[in-house]
């Protein structure tokens, strides 16, 4: 699939917060990377477990895609996103590479200003723990 057919799944998954649709689109050796956390995030389960996490932290009804940017010849896009959690604006991208079967192979969050990655690194540790109870 073309990069922009890779994008046009992903925004249909947005928009309905599927996991099992969420699960179809990642490779079993995906790397997930954190705004949050030091270290990638590596295999399916993780990355699974963190993007179903913002799905629930960060996918309110003020989320929205902003802007684009396409590369077809890596597979990739960088979409930046605006939110608000808590009365804090939230601004930040996701960075996202797919591989030759057109599943995502690299998920590369990046949020700003400093109040918003401080709540959603406290949001999101209170999720990821919600998950593993």
């Amino acid at each position: 699939m073309s990069t922009r057919e890779n994008l046009k799944v992903w925004h249909d998954r947005m928009a309905d917060k599927s996991r099992e649709a969420l699960d179809a689109q990642l490779a079993e050796d995906a790397v997930f990377h954190s705004p949050v956390v030091h270290t990638p995030q590596e295999g399916k389960p993780v990355v699974m477990a963190y993007l179903t996490a913002a799905d629930t932290v960060l996918g309110n009804d003020s989320f929205r895609y902003v802007r684009e940017i396409v590369d077809d010849e890596k597979n990739m896009a960088m979409l930046e996103f605006q939110l608000e959690l808590d009365d804090i604006h939230v601004n930040g991208v996701d960075i996202i590479s797919w591989n030759d079967d057109g599943l995502i192979q690299d998920f590369k969050v990046m949020v700003r200003p400093l109040q918003a990655i401080n709540k959603v690194w406290d949001e999101m540790g209170k999720m990821l723990e919600k998950m593993k109870g």
